[in-house]
């Protein structure tokens, strides 16, 4: 008996001692499989929050639910609470819970029950403009409905939903309503433009849209003058900067004013079992747009959103180049994207650099590219050993996997509507030129594009070490390579409409083996420009080389060597 006493107060002990923190969703993460199996790099385990075990519920501070009464100081009297005493959950039942801003604090889990339904004032006077970041620059925005600087332990946890009221912040295009949405939207008030395809939430926010470079306004130096634009200052739904440890786990997240979940510099970060829902014609309405953060995982969630669904960012321009703050050792495994103009996209803003990023085993269904990298001169920035592998992608309207260096600030779509972008002429190299290089992308199968490869460097710094392999690509169009050293295509086989299978435009130190095309016309590979050397054609396919469209080319020993 003294025996089992004795074990018994150990356990006891042991119980109180354990109980003293908790680590949200941690139980789920030992469930679920190894994160961290097979990465390609070096990468820490991310570390999760740890929560002192103190709890309080936002109606023991006089929240009333029903969506009609404002419970912003609810909700700040319940975070004081559990702050005092060194933090702890907060609790939102079931129920509609109408607030302001929430300002987010140290050793704080925000948990929402299941039919919890969070939504923000569209009361554009509760957020004051404050310095930040937006578009990888500072500038001066609206404070965003969650945020939090400067923090250590946070996390979103539950079953409930986060509502940021976009559309009172958001303006909206013409085409990418039916005539019947465009008339109700028009009905409910706001401005059209005069071409009458923009539809602006007031007079104020059209001017300020008029004149700003990609949603950031130029030529403004006191926060007096971004005041009087106030309304056009949309935020970022969720904004939590220069923190550590932080945890997405289990909410949805939904109908942002602008980007919806937005770490920067963010050292420790884990997402995952969560939904990201915008509506697909909301403007910059990105799911989760990770800037400049350090030893991150995503996985096991779910995008369908009006914009690039899972980004890499690190700042834009100079702005960014004088953080020098990369986004470095990312994981991104098990997500499905519905919808969005990207899958998983890095850039366009990215001048900090990127680096140490696997993606795999994931889905994307519609999304207007798959696999999206961008940039442009004026940048800078190194994006350097990227991993990507497992991917499948379905009815992808532009191109599947995407390297572009002359963004413009639109989609792929839009740039296809208006004719595409001509090969621009070699510029010198300086800080400002943007570089992307070692990168391999393999295992992908794709059913149904308008293109299924396009890689387009800069004539002077081309994308380089560029390795695609192991591929079944179904597309209108094949594979194009431009301004580029050292690709490899190995084992590829694509099914395409059209007749160029492959086509390459200045490249050189080009590797092809292993591909078999098959097309309703007759296919053709094709070498222009006159900077194009080195490119060597072995196929398995007697085919492929007999249909070769080449330059000085010479045919030996079952290869085609240009």
């Amino acid at each position: 008996m003294r025996k089992i006493s004795t074990i018994f107060t150990l356990a006891v002990v042991w119980l109180l001692l354990s109980g003293s923190c908790i680590r949200p969703g941690n139980s789920k993460a030992k469930a679920e499989f190894d994160v961290y199996a097979g990465i390609e790099f070096e990468m820490p385990r991310v570390q999760e929050p740890v929560i002192p075990a103190n709890e309080v519920n936002i109606k023991d501070f006089g929240a009333v639910s029903g969506g009609q009464v404002l419970n912003s100081e609810a909700f700040a009297a319940a975070i004081d609470a559990v702050t005092q005493k060194g933090g702890g959950k907060v609790v939102i039942p079931a129920g509609i819970w109408l607030t302001g801003p929430i300002i987010l604090k140290s050793n704080l889990e925000l948990y929402t029950d299941p039919g919890a339904l969070v939504i923000f004032s569209t009361d554009k006077d509760l957020y004051p403009i404050i310095e930040t970041s937006f578009e990888g620059l500072d500038t001066w925005r609206c404070i965003s409905p969650i945020y939090g600087k400067n923090l250590e332990n946070i996390a979103f946890t539950g079953h409930g939903v986060w509502d940021g009221s976009g559309e009172a912040w958001r303006f909206v295009k013409r085409p990418k309503l039916t005539d019947n949405q465009w008339k109700k939207l028009v009905a409910s008030g706001g401005v059209v433009n005069e071409r009458g395809n923009e539809w602006y939430p007031s007079e104020q926010f059209r001017i300020a849209h008029e004149t700003a470079n990609m949603n950031v306004p130029t030529g403004l130096t006191t926060k007096e003058e971004y005041e009087a634009i106030r309304d056009f200052l949309r935020p970022v739904m969720v904004s939590i900067q220069n923190s550590k440890k932080v945890l997405f786990d289990g909410p949805t997240f939904q109908n942002s004013p602008a980007w919806c979940i937005h770490p920067l510099m963010v050292e420790d970060l884990t997402v995952r079992n969560i939904t990201v829902r915008n509506p697909w014609f909301s403007q910059n309405g990105d799911g989760i747009d990770i800037e400049s953060c350090k030893n991150v995982v995503l996985y096991n969630s779910r995008f369908d959103v009006g914009d690039d669904a899972i980004c890499i960012k690190s700042g834009k321009d100079e702005d960014g180049r004088r953080r020098g703050v990369p986004a470095e050792n990312i994981i991104i495994r098990n997500n499905i994207v519905y919808h969005g103009h990207g899958g998983v996209t890095v850039g366009s803003e990215m001048s900090g650099g990127v680096r140490n990023m696997h993606v795999s085993n994931c889905t994307f269904m519609g999304t207007d590219v798959g696999l999206r990298f961008k940039s442009t001169r004026g940048r800078g920035g190194v994006v350097e050993n990227i991993f990507i592998s497992d991917v499948r992608m379905t009815n992808i309207p532009t191109q599947a996997i995407s390297f572009d260096l002359y963004y413009g600030g639109k989609s792929v779509s839009e740039m296809l509507a208006d004719g595409g972008q001509d090969i621009a002429k070699e510029e010198p190299v300086t800080v400002e030129t943007p570089q992307f290089k070692n990168i391999l992308i393999r295992d992908i199968t794709l059913k149904g594009a308008q293109q299924a490869v396009f890689l387009q460097g800069l004539p002077e710094m081309n994308l380089e070490n560029v390795e695609i392999r192991d591929m079944l690509l179904e597309a209108d169009n094949g594979i194009t390579v431009i301004d580029a050293d050292g690709v490899r295509i190995s084992n590829v086989k694509l099914i395409t409409k059209n007749a160029t299978a492959l086509e390459f435009y200045n490249a050189k130190n080009v590797q092809v083996s292993g591909f078999m095309s098959h097309s309703k016309a007759p296919e053709t590979i094709t070498v222009n420009g006159t900077k194009s050397e080195n490119i060597i054609l072995v196929s398995t396919d007697p085919q492929v080389l007999e249909k070769c469209t080449t330059i000085g080319s010479e045919v030996h020993s079952g290869a085609v060597k240009f």
